[in-house]
């Protein structure tokens, strides 16, 4: 045995013997699956002996490879005790920018179950812009939002994971002549003055955003209005304007207003995780863990045949036409 135990080969190595499958035991790791075979055949060559038979079918232990399991768990453990004992066991700190906002609240709650042990502790700052400057300075751990609507300086030192593509939405006043409907065709609100954050530092991505989407019909951008922060001021500083909101389908209806989905076509937010990179968190594992198994259960990154999404965010995004 080398006189240094790598924590990561280990890692490694337990998630190709738990899921005796390399493409998955990497889509756990969050990392590519020529970069686990690399750390594997590193393991191998540093004990001196083969882990795992691989064939084109399975992928079994070996009888070393069943010895080392539980050597391997133990030494793990010891490390994440040390850690623990020595502040790694802090809380995440995953900002949900408002607590009305379902995606990344469904993503926290379901890493709380992934990682009982941790303390995962939310924090609402309202706009991914605002979070990234947090992030970058060590005071927020994740966040939520349109990665593609950041600053190119702000980008830099993140990683991100896409999360939802998530249906846009109108607020619209109860004595609106749209409220009656179901659903809102996109020309529906040509001459109408929309709300969607204008003036809000902590947002521009979401207003860069409704810019995109309001370009070429005839929708209007409202005019900033005083920054309200909290529920309660922000529903009384929208009553006092009068103005559509611009939001998504899961944002609570306000008092005297009604959420109806955008439609014709579909306009899509992407929704990413973003975190300061390097961040090393047992809690974080799990958020990343637990976003992946949502979007897959609920579906939130199928291509919507009528959706829009914008150039910038294919672009940034790496998603192709």
């Amino acid at each position: 045995m080398p006189g240094d135990a790598d924590p990561r080969l280990l890692r490694a190595f337990l998630a190709v013997a738990e899921e005796l499958h390399f493409t998955r035991a990497a889509a756990r790791r969050y990392v590519a699956q020529q970069a686990l075979s690399r750390d594997i055949r590193r393991l191998e060559r540093e004990l001196g002996t083969d882990l795992f038979v691989r064939s084109t079918r399975r992928v079994t232990l070996t009888a070393d490879g069943e010895r080392l399991v539980p050597h391997a768990r133990r030494i793990l453990q010891a490390y994440d005790d040390l850690a623990a004992d020595f502040g790694r066991a802090r809380p995440l700190l995953v900002d949900l920018n408002s607590p009305g906002l379902r995606t990344g609240r469904r993503v926290l709650h379901r890493a709380r179950e992934l990682a009982p042990g941790h303390e995962l502790m939310a924090r609402y700052e309202s706009g991914l812009t605002y979070a990234a400057a947090e992030l970058h300075a060590g005071r927020l751990d994740a966040s939520f939002g349109r990665y593609a609507g950041l600053d190119p300086a702000l980008r830099a030192g993140l990683g991100q994971q896409l999360v939802r593509f998530e249906p846009m939405a109108i607020v619209l006043p109860l004595a609106h002549p749209l409220a009656p409907l179901e659903e809102v065709p996109l020309a529906a609100l040509a001459g109408e003055t929309v709300y969607a954050g204008a003036g809000n530092q902590r947002t521009p991505e979401w207003t860069a955003l409704a810019r995109q989407l309001f370009e070429g019909r005839g929708i209007r951008m409202a005019s900033p209005v005083p920054l309200a922060v909290g529920e309660e001021e922000f529903q009384r500083v929208m009553a006092r304007h009068g103005h559509p909101v611009l939001a998504v389908v899961d944002f609570p209806a306000m008092t005297g207003t009604v959420v109806r989905p955008l439609v014709e076509p579909v306009p899509v937010s992407p929704v990413s995780l973003v975190w300061r990179k390097g961040l090393v968190h047992a809690g974080f594992d799990a958020l990343r863990r637990a976003a992946t198994e949502i979007a897959k259960d609920e579906k939130w990154l199928r291509h919507l045949p009528d959706g829009w999404i914008s150039a910038i965010d294919r672009e940034i995004l790496g998603m192709s036409d």
